[in-house]
């Protein structure tokens, strides 16, 4: 099927074109809106997308005095106005910025710091404690070490912008003339690492913008959207959806935690939001909750079937028929991007039977990172939809069913990994990237994910497991917070696997389900539901055993799971 371009976009060469143009049509609507806590009050404030640029050129107006051009400027910290600011201050002068995790432990942080070569350090304050102990330890070339907000001792971000201002109005114009080279390494960016080290991933500014172009030719977002950010902006798809979201002339909010998504989507009214399949399950688990809580289960599924046949006759009436849900989330709530991995589709479809698109997007770093997803014309439930207009892509050493690596090329693609060219020569090859997941298409051209390609588990007769397929069933019970498959050595045959999981019950819908049950009656009723959900596999897809814990499975900082990790543990118990 042929790909088409369903929106108008304008194509930037590079980030700093990209904010100036956005500067031009948006000028006074409302780029970002901080919250300020005191004790007595809750204030707003708007950062305009013409005060966005004033303050960019401010704070780097300052860098540039205090000699940070060709330099690179690490950021860590929560998602934040002046966390956004600081990244587009880099992009916009050519410094190279460095988004590094906030959760990572001091030792890997440091490591992190050396291992880029980072001058300077902008930091949140909340994350003081372990930028002290780095800075006592001295073993990075950290020159100066700057807060997000004012801090004795520190230079400050606010501190820095008047400074700038000040240099600005004396007529130091270097940074705002300062020219772009889209195909230099701009990014620097660390991969979450689930298998081995993290690499370290080199973007251009012409990744990001080709991508964020890409994007907007196929996504539904519009300028009067109020977006909140989720997705953490270390993270690839974070930062790049920040950036999305600027070319569209959204406003961007910031959640005050997960704890308050609910209130927050009221609070401001959001519209839309990108988030990882983890928190869009939450949200959509916490309405089933209430549905059941007010016993309007039956009522609500009528009211889909409803909706459904009333649909293909081109009538959409779910904004009214299911206006007291969507009260609940805010009463705006209308577009969802899932991404980073593969998503429930029976979540999908619930969300979009209640009149909230969600597409699914796939992609990587190393993609800059969206290199296909479904759109607003075109959605099947547990696709990726199709590659973006500016990719090129492949399935290559196809099996019997289809399924192959996925390989692309387009200007997406990473410059490669730092200071790491073997890493680098076994991914890029004649110029197409090689991702490690496979997938297949169907008739009608839509890209399906079966999973990576070091995860797939291969039986003694040649047949293939891939775990993420019946993790996401098993994950569907209420009992189960999320689970793991693999395959142990079989003890009748050494040469061939059995396949097993480890489930992590969710002691909240325990407790409530069943007040007085015991471990070896939960375990029986979740091994029954596990039996059940084999019979809807072939016999060789069939788990034969299971681990109960309540103890969370170990994850990256994105939240996926460390499989390698798991599967050592599982193999020393």
């Amino acid at each position: 099927m042929e790909r088409e371009k369903y929106l108008e976009a304008t194509e930037y060469e590079n980030i700093k074109e990209l904010i100036y143009g956005s500067v031009e049509k948006y000028g006074e609507k409302d780029a970002f809106i901080i919250k300020h806590k005191s004790e007595k009050e809750v204030t707003y404030e708007n950062i305009s997308y013409k005060k966005l640029l004033e303050e960019i050129n401010q704070l780097g107006t300052k860098f540039y005095e205090l000699g940070y051009q060709n330099k690179r400027v690490a950021i860590v910290g929560r998602n934040c106005y002046e966390w956004s600011l600081t990244h587009l201050v880099n992009l916009l002068g050519g410094i190279v910025s460095i988004p590094l995790d906030k959760e990572l432990q001091i030792v890997e942080l440091e490591n992190c710091l050396i291992r880029s070569k980072a001058d300077v350090l902008v930091f949140d304050e909340k994350y003081i404690e372990n930028i002290e102990e780095i800075k006592k330890r001295g073993n990075t070339q950290i020159a100066n070490y700057i807060c997000m907000t004012k801090k004795d001792n520190y230079l400050s971000i606010p501190e820095l912008k008047q400074q700038g201002k000040e240099l600005l109005e004396s007529g130091h114009r270097e940074y705002i003339e300062a020219d772009i080279d889209k195909n230099k390494m701009n990014i620097l960016l660390f991969t979450s690492g689930t298998t081995s080290m993290s690499k370290a991933v080199m973007l251009s500014q012409k990744n990001i913008a080709s991508n964020v172009y890409s994007m907007q030719l196929v996504e539904d977002i519009r300028k009067e959207d109020v977006n909140i950010a989720f997705l953490p902006f270390h993270h690839v798809f974070g930062s790049t959806c920040m950036i999305v979201m600027l070319a569209y002339g959204v406003t961007t909010v910031f959640p005050d935690g997960l704890r308050y998504i609910a209130q927050n989507l009221k609070e401001y009214k959001v519209s839309v939001f990108v988030g990882v399949p983890l928190l869009v399950e939450a949200i959509y688990k916490k309405i089933e909750q209430g549905i059941e809580k007010k016993g309007k289960t039956k009522t609500v599924e009528m009211a889909k079937k409803i909706s459904n046949i009333l649909l293909k006759l081109h009538i959409d009436i779910r904004k009214k028929l299911f206006k007291e849900i969507i009260d609940e989330l805010g009463g705006k709530l209308r577009f969802v991007i899932s991404g980073g991995a593969p998503l429930d589709k029976k979540v999908a479809q619930g969300f979009n039977e209640l009149g909230i698109n969600v597409v699914q997007g796939y992609g990587l770093t190393e993609t800059s990172p969206v290199i296909a997803a479904e759109n607003c014309k075109k959605v099947k439930y547990g696709s990726i939809g199709f590659p973006m207009e500016n990719v090129e892509l492949e399935l290559v050493n196809q099996d019997e069913q289809g399924v192959g690596e996925i390989r692309i090329k387009g200007p997406n693609i990473m410059l490669g990994y730092y200071e790491n060219e073997e890493a680098t020569k076994e991914v890029i090859r004649d110029g197409w990237f090689y991702t490690g997941d496979l997938g297949y298409f169907d008739k009608e051209g839509y890209l399906f994910l079966t999973g990576r390609k070091k995860d797939m588990i291969v039986l003694k007769n040649g047949k293939k497991v891939f775990p993420d397929e019946v993790e996401m069933l098993i994950n569907r019970l209420d009992e189960v917070k999320e689970c793991i498959v693999y395959g142990i050595p079989d003890k009748n045959d050494k040469n061939d696997l059995k396949l097993s999981v480890k489930v992590v019950y969710d002691k909240e819908v325990v407790d409530e389900k069943y007040p007085s049950i015991t471990r070896e009656e939960l375990e029986n009723i979740i091994w029954q539901k596990i039996k059940e959900i084999n019979k809807t596999f072939p016999p060789y897809k069939y788990i034969k055993n299971m681990i109960l814990t309540d103890i969370e499975l170990i994850k990256t900082t994105t939240k996926k799971v460390k499989r390698n990790e798991e599967l050592k543990l599982l193999l020393k118990e």
